[in-house]
């Protein structure tokens, strides 16, 4: 296998998705936010599918978690400056799908 495919899905795995686009996304444009700000920030997400993409994301270094020990516990998640590097591509992304989303609904839509 030519090794840039595998580095592609690589890639895609690890920004892809259904909740990682948005976190990243949520994260790059409101900027630092704690959890609860994020649950409401990407609506339909659980607790616990939130918690798990944070955490990935924070292993591979695309968003950092500031823990605060006050009372309460306050958290705080950041977009890093290599999570910011990837926001030409999900730019690109939206513009993409701001140019061609109906077509790839009319295809469906001909496809059902």
């Amino acid at each position: 296998m030519d090794p840039r495919v595998e580095q592609v899905e690589h890639a895609m795995a690890l920004i892809g998705g259904r909740w990682r686009p948005a976190i990243m996304y949520a994260l790059v444009n409101q900027g630092v936010q704690r959890f609860s700000a994020l649950r409401r920030l990407i609506p339909g997400v659980s607790q616990r599918m939130l918690t798990k993409q944070l955490r990935d994301l924070e292993r591979a270094g695309l968003v950092s978690r500031t823990l605060y020990p006050e009372v309460p516990l306050r958290v705080e998640y950041a977009v890093t400056d290599l999570g910011r590097s990837l926001s030409p591509i999900y730019r690109q992304v939206c513009h993409w799908a701001d140019r061609h989303w109906s077509s790839v609904e009319r295809a469906r839509a001909r496809r059902s």
